[in-house]
Formats: C-alpha cells, sequence, structure tokens
C-alpha cells in the first residue's frame, strides 16, 4: 500500500530508503546530571530505524541553549561517547540519522543557568511555562545578545556539528522553528534589533545564514538540513508577513545549497497547535529546489497526496513513531496505526514506559497483513 512513500529519496548525500521519515522528538530520557546519552535511548532509535530518515530529538549545542529536563546535548566529550552506540544502532538496522542542533534562546528558565537570564535576539519574554526539575516555572525575561556573543553563539553551532560528526550521525538538521532561537532571530515579534541582525526580512535571516555557514563548513551542505514552522504563532514567537520574512530562509536557505528543508506546518484543525495563517510551503517550493520534507497532521493518504502533486519530497511523522515504532511497516500492510496517549509521563517521563515498551508487528503479522 501507500508505494509512492516507499520510494527511495536523495537528498545531498543522504540516500533514504523510504520518504516516511521520522521527526525530532523531545523525550527527556537523557542521564542526569551531564545530559547523557543512554542505553534506552540507544533502544529506542534502533526501533525506529526503518524510517527514511531519523531526525534526533532537539539536542543542546551548549549549556547556555538547553533548558528541558534530562534532553540531551552534544557538547561534551561524554555526551559524544554517549551518542555512538546510538548511531551504530541506527546504522546497523540500516538507517539513516542526523542530529537536530538546538538553541531554545529565551526559553531556557534561569534555573538551568545558575539563576543568569536566558539570550535571545532581543530583551523579551515569552508567555506561559517553563519546565523544569522542579515543575513548570513562568519564563523569565531574556537578555539580548551582542554581536560578539552572537558570534559566539554560532561557533557553539560548530562545535556541536563537529562533535555530531565524532559520534557517527550522517548529517545535521538546524532547528530553525517553535519559536526557539533562530526562529526568535527570524521573526519579528522577538527580533526587536536595529543592527544588522534586526529590521528587514535579509537581517533577521542573518543569524540563520551565519549558522548554516557553520554547519555547512564542518559537513559539506550535501549533510545539511533546517526545520522552520513559517505559519502561525508558536511559543509566543509570531510574524506580521511570514511570506517576506520565511521567503528570505528560504533564499538564503536554497543559496548554501543546504540539502533538505523540514516545515512544521499546523492547519486550522490542527490537533497539536492550529492556525488560520496560510501554509509557505507552495511559495517556499519556489524558492528551495532542494528536497523538501512537510509535517503536522499527516495520513498515509495525505501524505501520497501531496507526494505525489510534488508539493513534497518527503513526510515526517513525530507522535505516530513514538506509539508505532515500525510505522513503515504498518503503512505498508494495512496495519492498524495504535494511537499516541498525550500525557506528559508518556512523552517525557524518565523511564521505559511509553518510550521502548510499544508493540512491534512480528514477521508473521506483517506477512499476513500483505
Amino acid at each position: 500500500m501507500h508505494e509512492s512513500l516507499f520510494q527511495p529519496l536523495t537528498m545531498g548525500a543522504l540516500e533514504a530508503k523510504n520518504r516516511i521519515f521520522m521527526a525530532p522528538l523531545t523525550r527527556g530520557r537523557s542521564t542526569q546530571p551531564g545530559s547523557v546519552p543512554n542505553e534506552m535511548m540507544e533502544t529506542y532509535y534502533r526501533q525506529r530505524a526503518s524510517a527514511g530518515l531519523i531526525i534526533s530529538e532537539a539536542t543542546g549545542i551548549s549549556v547556555e541553549g538547553l533548558g528541558w529536563p534530562a534532553a540531551p546535548g552534544l557538547w561534551s566529550d561524554e555526551q559524544v561517547e554517549g551518542w555512538k552506540p546510538i548511531t551504530d544502532a541506527v546504522h546497523a538496522e540500516g538507517g539513516l540519522i542526523v542530529l537536530q542542533l538546538w538553541h531554545m534562546g529565551r526559553l531556557v528558565h534561569p534555573d538551568f543557568l545558575g539563576g543568569n537570564p536566558p539570550v535571545s535576539a532581543s530583551a523579551t519574554t515569552a508567555p506561559g511555562h517553563a519546565h523544569t526539575f522542579e515543575g513548570r516555572k513562568d519564563h523569565q525575561a531574556a537578555r539580548a545578545l551582542s554581536v560578539d556573543e552572537i558570534a559566539r553563539v554560532v561557533e557553539d553551532y560548530r562545535h556541536a556539528a563537529e562533535n555530531a560528526k565524532k559520534a557517527g550521525f550522517d548529517g545535521v538538521q538546524l532547528h530553525a522553528a517553535n519559536g526557539y532561537l533562530v526562529d526568535q532571530f527570524l521573526r519579528d515579534s522577538t527580533n526587536l534589533r536595529d543592527d544588522d541582525y534586526g529590521g528587514s526580512p535579509e537581517n533577521r535571516s542573518r543569524f540563520l545564514r551565519e549558522v548554516l555557514t557553520a554547519l555547512v563548513d564542518v559537513w559539506g551542505a550535501d549533510r545539511v538540513g533546517v526545520r522552520l514552522s513559517p505559519n502561525g504563532e508558536t511559543q509566543g514567537c509570531d510574524d506580521s508577513d511570514p511570506a517576506a520574512t520565511f521567503g528570505a530562509a528560504a533564499r538564503v536557505i536554497e543559496e548554501l545549497g543546504v540539502a533538505f528543508l523540514e516545515l512544521r506546518e499546523p492547519g486550522p484543525d490542527g490537533t497539536f497547535g492550529s492556525t488560520d495563517v496560510p501554509k509557505q510551503s507552495p511559495l517556499i517550493r519556489e524558492l528551495y529546489t532542494g528536497a523538501l520534507v512537510l509535517n503536522s497532521d499527516y495520513t498515509p493518504e495525505g501524505a501520497v497526496a501531496d507526494l505525489e502533486a510534488d508539493r513534497a519530497d518527503a513526510i515526517s511523522w513525530g507522535r505516530d513513531f513514538i506509539s508505532n515504532p515500525d510505522l513503515p511497516a504498518r503503512f505498508r500492510t494495512g496495519a492498524e496505526i495504535a494511537p499516541n496517549v498525550n500525557v506528559p509521563h508518556s512523552w517525557y517521563g524518565q523511564g521505559p514506559a511509553g518510550y521502548i515498551d510499544y508493540p512491534m508487528l512480528t514477521k508473521q503479522e506483517q506477512a499476513a497483513a500483505e
């Protein structure tokens, strides 16, 4: 079934065996202190290696940039060693895995920073609450990064990208979506700067350009990807003219020759965030000639329709991959797609429950369904 989903896809130097990608998913299972990947995470990723491409959970590039309890990082040698068995396990199962590089910007609570304020494009405060080891707490005011500090953050991205290569990943994806630091620079509700990093969409894309240039220097453009969320508000981050903003971002990504671009685009009936702001993927499709990956609330049928209409080259699934480790086999055979239970202790709990204990189809069940 759904043969369009099972065609191989070349994205730069990456050869995906199918077009069913695993979206990045924060799960909060790393070992603390130190944000170190562990054996439980190795099992989790191994189980899901039948995806055409695994985009790893968002992974902190620095202490400054990581503000989620038990999320992993990749700034230390210990973290590099923790990731190696995970990439080895995915490769042993015939899979591909890229690392998603993450700086949360103003969404990092001071509890993670020794009481110091978080950093952002400008001195703003995110709405709502931060997740901390002591429970939810109100977000606190961020301070604006200086120009010299921006250069230092770019180098933090470079260092994490170099560590990703040491850890055995197949490439990296820049997390530039969902209201985190790169998104805070891109959008005019959070970027109030009047220097070279603020004002016009082109200036607000400057930080994106500099970070991507560093990643391309490390990996080559053919192993680098980006994630954007170009329509609607997310975590208090919004834009008055998304076509102009994300058109400028798409031109940067195209100019640098980045291998793939993933867009999280909820609609008005989105089950995890919803918006009436039009999707920007048609515009971006005109501007960007690399592999375009679409994400948000897809059914297999909807995915096939967008692939066959050339609106996308691949589709990424998040929550369905949580509760269906063998999601491609279920799509192929028409087997039941187990619903994902929307409970935080399942998504973000510290143990194996709701993480590595979901059943997988046996070979006999796959054969019977076919």
